[in-house]
């Protein structure tokens, strides 16, 4: 796994990791909306930890090595942003608060570390076996809540107060125990049953266990991408996990804006339904957009729905 590096630079890396998500945990330690003040703080600093550690790479190893670190990085940012709109679908899909995103995402980071850890080792073998079949049923399912979220813009919007109806709570309880409501930022709860305590896993649980579904997916894309740069797995794993915690804290940022640019859910919707059809064209061989192109629109359409919420509307 650590190839040709040195014990200190394994304890430096997960050093570095480890710090941060413990000060991004107490940081964010009460249940609060991220602002987007504070996310643009976050994704600032992770970006730096990871040109810092990308410096201290090439201190120890030489600028080839640093090189091959800050392509592979770059490379994960840039496939990450459709996960970042999957994220978004995943929440909008289950109603989560602004309060109990982070809590989510941030446990969700914590799984996401050992996965991807798994894929880099295993190899990118994995992905002949399920990849493409998977992130076509993630294709349906963005464009689908592109389509809801649509369909909701023009809706008063409600909150969910009772799960009982929802998709991943019925198809969840026919295997384990699930209570039908949020119980705060509790992933399970204690409730009689039979004359017994049983633990219920929360529809926040549900959700989080989408979310890193989510990303065990887009690991089977981003992985062998990089792989394909350098085959050394230290700095594969390294690059990608940089990547995926200032991508989380990017969501957050567009969370946080969305809320403010009235314009913004559309640009949104527009990118989530392009994003599910780019994936359903890969996986059918139609056509393959690479990564930068996928930015570029993403980016341009970011770009017109900010620019289009600044424009003042016509008075009624």
């Amino acid at each position: 796994m650590f190839g040709e590096h040195t014990i200190t630079e394994v304890l430096v890396f997960v050093g570095l990791v480890t710090f941060c998500l413990w000060l991004d945990l107490y940081a964010h330690r009460g249940d609060k909306a991220v602002s987007a003040r504070d996310a643009g703080i976050w994704t600032a600093g992770w970006v730096s930890l990871a040109l810092l550690f990308c410096g201290y790479i090439g201190y120890t190893e030489g600028a080839d090595q640093a090189q091959l670190f800050l392509a592979g990085y770059l490379l994960e940012e840039s496939l990450s942003v459709d996960n970042l709109f999957v994220m978004m679908a995943i929440f909008g899909s289950f109603s989560v608060p602004d309060h109990l995103q982070h809590r989510v995402l941030f446990y969700g980071i914590l799984g996401a570390i050992v996965m991807r850890l798994i894929f880099v080792a295993a190899g990118s073998s994995l992905v002949a076996m399920f990849g493409p079949y998977a992130l076509a049923g993630f294709g349906v399912f963005v464009i689908w809540t592109a389509w809801k979220m649509f369909q909701a813009m023009y809706k008063e919007k409600k909150e969910i107060v009772d799960y009982s109806e929802h998709w991943a709570v019925r198809w969840t309880q026919k295997f384990i125990p699930v209570h039908p409501r949020l119980n705060g930022h509790d992933f399970f709860v204690r409730e009689p049953s039979n004359g017994r305590l049983i633990w219920k896993a929360t529809p926040l649980f549900l959700c989080l266990v989408v979310v890193e579904i989510s990303d065990v997916m887009f690991a089977f894309d981003s992985v062998p991408a990089i792989i394909a740069i350098t085959s050394d797995p230290f700095l594969v794993y390294t690059s990608n996990i940089f990547a995926i915690l200032g991508m989380r804290s990017l969501y957050f940022l567009l969370a946080a804006a969305k809320r403010y640019l009235r314009h913004l859910e559309k640009a949104v919707i527009v990118i989530l339904a392009y994003i599910g059809t780019k994936m359903l064209l890969d996986v059918a061989g139609v056509v393959h957009i690479p990564a930068m192109v996928s930015l570029g629109v993403v980016v341009s359409l970011l770009a017109i729905g900010i620019l289009a919420s600044f424009i003042p509307e016509k008075a009624k």
